[in-house]
């Protein structure tokens, strides 16, 4: 039986990880409308370590999306994944009898 610590750590993995998405995303639009730039290390630093985490599970999903043109979807069907897998996390935590 596995205790409800790690259910909760799963779970709270699972949204830094949204977050990380969400910022990523934000950050991009950021960089395109030139409000921000990667020329300040700071921001360079910060973009390098979400790309860094995010591209991984954002790769292969972009090489089975059709091209949109200049519309990245990827994150929207990543964010639905990552929901997905809290739900299950939270499914699988009350299937086994751990509330």
């Amino acid at each position: 039986m596995i205790p409800t610590p790690v259910f909760m750590l799963i779970d709270a993995i699972l949204q830094l990880y949204q977050f990380a998405v969400f910022i990523m995303v934000i950050m991009s639009w950021l960089l395109s409308f030139n409000v921000i730039n990667r020329h300040n290390q700071f921001v360079d630093a910060i973009w390098r370590a979400l790309v860094a985490v995010t591209e991984p599970l954002l790769a292969p999903i972009r090489r089975v999306m059709p091209n949109l043109g200049g519309l990245d979807l990827s994150p929207v069907v990543l964010l639905l994944g990552v929901y997905f897998a809290r739900e299950m996390n939270r499914w699988l935590m009350l299937r086994i009898g751990l509330n």
